[in-house]
């Protein structure tokens, strides 16, 4: 395993020099031969994930991951168009901003490069491979992909599509590399292989981002939870407040940008908790509160555990505080660093929440769900980050890049 690892990591390394260098148009032709192959391999793309569900099936996988592992014509389709979208983006490759003279007349600026060789773990969703390999591509990086066991046929031919596209295109077909191999000895290669590989993204539950975490000695950019608030102001415009509480949990469960906790402030609660609490009874949501919101709803004990739940189904905690100092010690107490959003017509609260909420996505008068790559105009996203370095929130093509510093002179030396 070590050395088909290390082969892995070889031939990464040599191909990301060659796609560090390839000029725009050069990826945006091979991410587009790439959705043309895979348009062409529909019906070669679903047998292979037949294969794939009926092992699940024997397997016991449940419902919901045999869902997240199925490949039909929507999702196919929705894949090659991903690819087109990701070729019609701006390359952040080779930006220069900043640009500066100094006193002694050399200029200095920045350029945005590509991290070099990325090594993405991910689990079920087949479609993972191709919109990490099209993010990659655009970014002028190379990477290596480690589906879940459980989708490894499905992975391996949609990655015949990705090295068909990058050979048409005259690229290495080693700028993409899918491991071949379901052996779970793999993972713990890739995330210690610092000669090969500049950087891990962890896609999954929290169970493999934990692992990743505590055992990479390669630098990892990740999430663990999902758990997101809003706060509902003493001076919120109620039925926005409504509308947002409402769309924010219930919009998609199993999302990280769904909420997970309501936090509301006494001078209102008494007033706008009854019309929620049917507004959720109605979506099927179990409330569960703490001793002030039980006095005003009926609802389940909301325990210590649950300040701390990512649920992903349709629970929702909910808690009243005594003012906005009570709700951002909440927020930064139990949550997770990820979205949390305000709800008020107090410019002056407004400022201070999103300063003082510490996560990677900070809102006003806005749902939690809008914390998407898509939504933020990025175009796409391999993931949301709650680290602080080196991307955080939305991790498009420009998270996918770094700075170096330029330096434009003529002649100039240092007295």
């Amino acid at each position: 395993m070590k050395e088909y690892m290390q082969k892995l990591g070889q031939q990464a390394r040599a191909a990301a020099i060659e796609i560090s260098r390839a000029d725009s148009a050069t990826k945006n032709l091979a991410l587009l031969e790439i959705a043309d192959a895979i348009d062409a391999a529909t019906d070669i793309l679903k047998a292979e994930n037949q294969k794939d569900l009926q092992a699940g099936k024997e397997k016991g996988l449940d419902a919901a991951m045999l869902d997240r592992l199925e490949l039909n014509d929507a999702r196919i389709a929705g894949m090659s168009e991903g690819l087109r979208q990701v070729a019609a983006l701006q390359d952040p490759v080779g930006e220069i901003s900043d640009m500066a003279y100094r006193p002694s007349g050399i200029q200095i600026g920045k350029m945005r490069v590509p991290l070099g060789v990325i090594g993405i773990i991910y689990e079920s969703r087949p479609n993972v491979t191709a919109d990490a390999a099209a993010l990659c591509l655009k970014s002028g990086n190379a990477t290596i992909l480690r589906g879940g066991s459980e989708a490894i046929h499905s992975n391996k031919a949609v990655a015949k599509c990705i090295q068909q596209g990058l050979q048409t295109a005259g690229l290495p077909a080693q700028v993409v590399q899918v491991v071949e191999t379901t052996d779970r000895e793999a993972v713990g290669e890739l995330i210690t292989s610092n000669a090969y590989v500049d950087v891990i993204i962890p896609r999954g539950g929290k169970s493999l981002i934990e692992r990743i975490s505590n055992q990479a000695t390669v630098p990892v950019i990740k999430h663990l939870d999902g758990i997101c608030h809003v706060y509902i102001d003493a001076q919120a415009d109620l039925q926005k407040a409504s509308d947002v509480a409402i769309n924010s949990k219930t919009h998609r469960y199993g999302v990280c940008n769904a909420m997970e906790t309501l936090l509301v402030h006494s001078a209102v609660a008494q007033q706008c908790l009854p019309e929620l609490a049917q507004r959720f009874a109605d979506k099927g949501v179990e409330l569960r509160g703490c001793e002030k919101t039980r006095s005003i709803i009926d609802c389940a004990v909301a325990t210590d555990e649950d300040w701390d739940t990512e649920y992903l189904a349709a629970i929702l905690s909910i808690k009243v505080v005594d003012d906005i100092d009570q709700a951002m010690v909440h927020i930064n107490t139990h949550g997770s660093h990820h979205t949390d959003s305000i709800m008020t017509e107090n410019y002056t609260q407004a400022r201070r929440f999103l300063r003082e909420v510490d996560s990677s996505s900070v809102m006003v008068n806005a749902s939690t769900r809008f914390a998407d790559g898509f939504e933020y105009g990025l175009g796409a996203e391999i993931g949301i980050s709650t680290d602080k370095l080196h991307a955080r929130g939305p991790v498009g093509l420009q998270g996918l890049t770094s700075l170096k510093y330029i330096v434009l002179g003529n002649g100039q030396i240092r007295a």
